[in-house]
């Protein structure tokens, strides 16, 4: 009766007029349930969440009634200040507020002094919403800054970083309701948002429109096919709500195809991008758009490597997912038995590769550094305080499941292209990478892996679930299989999906954080699918089929809090790895097909509740067309026929030419149901900030819910403290951190690493001793002055250092570069050292903003064990050593830094 009100409701919502549809909406009552939990029904014709139904009128035709709660906008404006387009007026959670509920048509802030907190206190109307049109003037003192830069010649924000007077670019706002936003990496790039001081008095000011477009963001009713589809594999089962969907995310692929027939990311993302299409390709468009695939893939090559997308410092390597291209290029070969592209694939898989094995993989884990593969933006899924050199030295299982599977791939290219010996290099170098992830980041006491390896002198694992990373680790059998399915059952789910990381990080808006993505949740439901959890497929389809239909689009992400569209910092429709996953759903894990370099072999699953009879007629395979007809249920095949002979290794071989019909009968196997760890959309504890002074360690108390407070030392844990602070013996050296822990268990972030040693084990060696210091007037720098490296300056650059004694020592180095933004581009410098003409490792020195010059910052710290006596240092530009910039790989040097850590 319930399911029976809710019909009728959509009804009388949005098929007033159309009354032919009333009775075929009606008819629903006697349809099948997929999935139901508290949230939403997904049945095999339509979708239900609360008032909101989606229904498949046919295979070609969908209609919803879906409105987004983010249309009745919130009236309460949150907003920060920023230098430069940073988030640099206040820590995170410290946002200004103000309310725009009544009939006014412009509302003013006070004057907020810059590094100040506004909290309007006007109480709000429960139902008030921010009405079109509304205007916001908003005004910050600058005061304090501009004599700041006038006595000082910088200004140091809340989190100690100087900010010199040459370098000040400008006054930004970032926000909640557009045109604000809080897309802090590009926030320097929206020059409506930067503010202005017309009368020069300090005080900045800028008026904006908010909620101008209030229905820009709103779906559409209906979805009827409009696109020839018929050239693609039709798709049928006793499921018209799916075969709908499998048919709308056709079209859409017929979409994101642009002239110069490369992908398009998707409706709001113009251009290729190396990961985008690469996970797509692996999904469904190596099977679909071979062609396509090759071409796309072709443009993210430069200099016959693999292009690492504008990133985080710079880019390479402190991005470093590109390998997955490796992956999507074996994935077109195994599809296609294209022997020219096995061959142009493998030497560039080769080349980019054997670059890594020089700049980013760690020698003692064994696994490859740099950011996590896709959460390329770094507040959102790493700590405010960790900087582009410090994500380079992470160790993330994402990143790391990409190198794992590619270095597997150019084994097996190799081994086809009757190389021996690159065939055991690479599988060696695979084997290190699987070795390090079980080592380092398995979490015995949770059953899956944790986040990533981070810090500076002592890395800790972060214990957060990494939705992508956990799937890639069972889909590429990085996890052997008992692990595989401990990571099925025990990585938490949120009741509208697994979101990227989990708990969430407080105070940091949905993106990445804080939200579910189809793709990832498709990449779930194959892994899921590979340990044999049949409860966790059927979650994670329906998990992907239920925005679909009711936005009937392919979102890029949507919110882990209510499963709505919009509320993310960014999105798309049409999204190229959201309808791949969508697909892939149908061949790679109803079907279960497994492209081999020989043939085409099926391991299908097929849930109870997906039984009965499907078809996929004129499926293309090389030179083969495929009719193939399935029935039953389960994950075993109880006969498979080709043109009606049996055959026994369930595969369709590549040398089959023109049509056949293949026959696939499942043995109907109940499977075992599997568990899933369900949990409510949690946060774990802001992240304490911690101070140093007279002998001792305080921080600052977080949370009413924090139970305990973990205090590290050297990466150690060296006791739960109940109090506020430490006393620290400051004779001998330290690196310390706090971890808030709260009720529930869940750990905050690490806080920054506090260095705390005698003033006798440091050394600093100024680098323009030691070669001609640089002419530029740039300020902020120890000593005489500074060096520049770059492509044509200083391509070596060597000095001495005198060791008085034995030991472990950390180094690093003091440097600047103002070649782009923090987040974007591609000029991150780095270089390799040689310590007494060895290799010692890879020194980075990204980015730190756009032609801020003065900005200075400590690169990645190595430690190195040294003897008594002098020793030679070189700072060296290898072949090796190359950006994606190509170009420009520069920075200015300060100073080397040498500490040495006490023995144990």
């Amino acid at each position: 009766m319930k399911k029976h009100i809710y019909y009728l409701l959509f009804s009388g919502i949005i098929l007033s007029s159309c009354h032919q549809m009333n009775k075929e909406i009606d008819d629903v009552v006697n349809t099948k349930i997929l999935y139901q939990s508290r949230e939403f029904t997904v049945y095999n014709d339509s979708v239900v969440q609360g008032a909101f139904v989606a229904k498949a009128l046919s295979r070609h035709h969908i209609i919803s009634n879906y409105a987004s709660p983010a249309d009745k906008i919130s009236p309460v404006v949150k907003f920060k200040f920023s230098i430069n387009g940073g988030d640099n007026s206040a820590p995170a959670g410290k946002d200004n507020s103000i309310l725009c509920a009544g009939d006014k048509e412009v509302y003013e802030s006070p004057v907020i002094k810059f590094g100040s907190q506004y909290i309007d206190t006007t109480k709000q109307a429960g139902n008030a919403e921010l009405k079109k049109g509304v205007q916001l003037i908003l005004r910050v003192d600058m005061t304090d800054v501009r004599k700041s830069f006038k006595t000082k010649g910088y200004y140091q924000t809340f989190d100690g970083t100087k900010i010199f007077k040459n370098d000040f670019r400008g006054v930004f706002v970032a926000g909640n309701v557009s045109p604000l936003t809080w897309d802090w990496n590009n926030l320097y790039s929206h020059k409506e948002l930067q503010m202005s001081d017309s009368n020069h008095d300090g005080i900045y000011e800028i008026r904006l429109t908010l909620n101008q477009h209030p229905d820009e963001n709103k779906t559409a009713g209906t979805w009827r096919l409009s696109r020839d589809i018929r050239s693609f594999p039709q798709y049928e089962s006793p499921d018209v709500l799916p075969d709908a969907i499998y048919n709308l995310s056709l079209e859409e692929m017929l979409n994101a195809i642009e002239p110069d027939s490369t992908f398009r990311t998707g409706k709001e993302w113009a251009g290729v991008w190396t990961r985008d299409i690469s996970y797509s390709i692996i999904l469904s468009m190596a099977i679909l758009q071979p062609d396509v695939a090759m071409i796309s893939l072709k443009k993210k090559v430069k200099n016959g490597k693999i292009i690492q997308d504008t990133g985080t410092g710079g880019a390479y390597p402190i991005s470093t997912d590109r390998e997955i291209w490796a992956v999507a290029a074996w994935e077109v070969y195994k599809v296609t038995g294209d022997n020219e592209w096995l061959s142009y694939a493998y030497q560039v898989i080769k080349n980019s590769i054997n670059d890594d094995l020089q700049n980013i993989y760690d020698p003692i884990t064994g696994m490859a550094k740099g950011e996590s593969s896709f959460l390329d933006w770094r507040e959102q899924t790493y700590p405010a305080w960790m900087q582009p050199a410090d994500i380079y030295e992470s160790e993330c299982l994402g990143t790391n499941a990409v190198h794992f599977k590619a270095n597997i791939v150019l084994s097996e290219m190799a081994a086809l292209l009757g190389n021996t010996e690159d065939e055991k290099k690479y599988r060696d170098v695979a084997d290190k990478i699987k070795k390090g992830v079980n080592q380092y980041l398995w979490q015995k006491d949770k059953g899956y892996f944790g986040q990533y390896l981070y810090g500076r002198n002592f890395k800790i694992l972060s214990p957060k679930s990494e939705a992508l990373g956990e799937a890639l680790s069972v889909y590429f059998d990085l996890a052997d299989e008992g692990k595989q399915k401990s990571i099925i059952s025990n990585t938490p789910v949120t009741p509208f999906g697994i979101t990227c990381i989990y708990p969430q990080i407080p105070g940091i808006p949905p993106y990445h954080n804080d939200a579910v993505w189809p793709f990832v949740e498709s990449y779930w439901a194959l892994a899921s699918a590979k340990a044999g959890n049949e409860q966790s497929v059927v979650r994670a389809m329906c998990a992907v089929y239920r925005p679909a239909a009711l936005f009937l689009t392919n979102k890029e992400n949507f919110l882990a809090s209510d499963g709505d569209y919009a509320g993310t910092q960014i999105n798309s429709s049409n999204m190229l790895w959201s309808l791949s996953g969508n697909i892939s759903l149908v061949y790679r894990l109803l079907f279960g097909m497994r492209f081999n370099a020989n043939k085409l072999s099926f391991s299908p699953f097929v849930p109870k509740a997906f039984e009965g009879k499907r078809t996929l007629t004129n499926f293309k395979y090389r030179k083969a067309i495929l009719n193939i007809e399935m029935t039953g249920h389960g994950n075993r095949i109880a006969s498979f026929m080709i043109d009606g002979k049996e055959s026994s290794d369930y595969a369709v071989p590549a040398n089959l030419v023109g049509p056949h019909h293949v026959t696939i009968k499942l043995a109907n196997t109940i499977l075992p149901i599997g568990e899933i760890n369900s949990v409510e959309n949690l946060f774990s504890p802001q992240m304490p900030a911690v101070t140093w002074q007279n002998g001792r360690i305080s921080w600052a108390d977080t949370s009413k819910n924090i139970a305990s407070i973990k205090i590290l030392k050297n990466g150690e844990l060296l006791k739960n403290e109940a109090d506020s602070a430490l006393a620290i013996d400051s004779g001998s050296y330290g690196d310390y951190q706090i971890i808030a822990v709260d009720k529930n268990k869940f750990e905050s972030f690490a806080s920054e690493p506090l260095q705390i040693y005698p003033p006798q084990k440091e050394q600093i060696i100024q680098l323009e001793k030691f070669a001609s210091k640089s002419n530029n007037r740039y300020k902020g720098f120890s000593g005489d002055g500074f060096v520049e490296i770059s492509k044509s300056v200083n391509q070596q650059l060597n000095f001495s250092i005198n060791i008085n004694e034995d030991g472990d020592y950390i180094f690093d180095v003091k440097y600047a570069n103002g070649n782009g933004p923090v987040n974007t581009e591609n000029k991150c410098a780095f270089r390799s050292i040689a310590i007494d003409s060895k290799k010692a490792g890879t020194l980075v020195f990204p980015q730190r903003g756009k032609d801020e010059w003065s900005n200075w910052g400590w690169s990645n710290s190595l430690k190195i064990h040294l003897s008594k006596g002098v020793h030679q240092f070189s700072i060296l530009l290898e072949s090796w050593n190359e950006n994606m910039n190509g170009e420009v790989n520069q920075a200015m040097l300060d100073c080397a830094r040498l500490i040495q850590i006490d023995k144990k």
